[in-house]
């Protein structure tokens, strides 16, 4: 499953992408190794934060007040290179040119999004080919090392 819509460096911004995009589904290649890492990225996450006093005394009505709200912000999705630890420990010794990211496909809700990863996943086989994949494990139920090939 080669189709990839978007080289992730040429995406500056939201803006850039198709309209209600939720989140995405990305692979990162490592050039020297020539290992892939297939995962998926949200563009907004959700942050709590306490209400002041000021906005505490402005609520009226019967019942419990609210002491926090929930803000929706844009995430880190412009310098995420994922979650397996190896990538991070290259991120943190700053080998980020080792890289190259792509954009796989666009996903509309959160539910989309994990169907979306899931399917990559499987077609592309990750936890049978881990001399190419990076991948060690899908939704956290299929591990590379429980499965005997």
């Amino acid at each position: 499953m080669n189709k990839w819509l978007y080289n992730y460096e040429e995406v500056n911004s939201i803006k850039d992408l198709p309209q209600n995009t939720f989140g995405f589904i990305y692979k990162i290649l490592h050039i020297p190794t020539g290992k892939s890492y297939i995962g998926k990225k949200s563009l907004y996450h959700n942050v709590k934060k306490k209400l002041t006093k000021k906005e505490l005394k402005e609520q009226i009505g019967p019942g419990r007040k609210p002491t926090h709200i929930t803000i929706q912000k844009e995430s880190d999705w412009r310098t995420y290179y994922g979650s397996h630890d190896e990538i991070k420990t290259l991120i943190k010794e700053k080998k980020e040119r080792e890289f190259r990211r792509f954009i796989l496909e666009f996903a509309y809700n959160k539910k989309h999004l994990t169907y979306l990863e899931c399917k990559h996943l499987f077609v592309n086989e990750v936890l049978e080919k881990p001399d190419e994949y990076f991948n060690t494990n899908i939704l956290g139920k299929f591990f590379k090392k429980d499965l005997d090939f």
